[in-house]
């Protein structure tokens, strides 16, 4: 499964290296919830649900990820850039949640708000795989 998300990689290279600081990431959305939306990272990038909660306060972006994070992403129009849609399942370029991550062509600052650092090229693979493969709820 893993190489046809980072294709051929160096025989001394290990999958834990590559999606450092999240070795166990895995391109379903259990995963992602726990290994970026709930969780600081090893790296030190702060859990995306520090910032995007209704505990205590209102939701970063007015995106909360702490009750029912598939929800508030999947389809969802983002409230701050019209026209765009958070995650289209089949199609990462478009999703807004990857520029975002990405920090391109968007509104505001790249995610996450606090960083750097931000996530890794090969954590934002593997969101990028998850989406491309219908942004399943697994």
């Amino acid at each position: 499964m893993f190489a046809t998300i980072f294709g051929a990689t160096a025989c001394d290279e290990k999958l834990s290296d590559l999606l450092a600081p999240s070795p166990n990431l895995e391109p379903t959305f259990t995963s992602i919830r726990t290994e970026i939306l709930d969780t600081t990272d090893l790296a030190g990038r702060t859990a995306c649900g520090n910032c995007h909660t209704n505990v205590g306060r209102v939701p970063a972006g007015q995106l909360n990820l702490r009750t029912d994070p598939y929800t508030a992403l999947v389809g969802v129009p983002s409230r701050f850039r019209a026209g765009a849609i958070l995650v289209i399942p089949g199609n990462p370029d478009d999703s807004y949640l990857i520029r975002k991550l990405e920090g391109r062509d968007i509104t505001g600052v790249r995610m996450p708000q606090s960083g750097p650092p931000y996530l890794t090229e090969a954590q934002i693979r593997v969101i990028r795989r998850w989406i491309e493969i219908g942004a399943p709820n697994n």
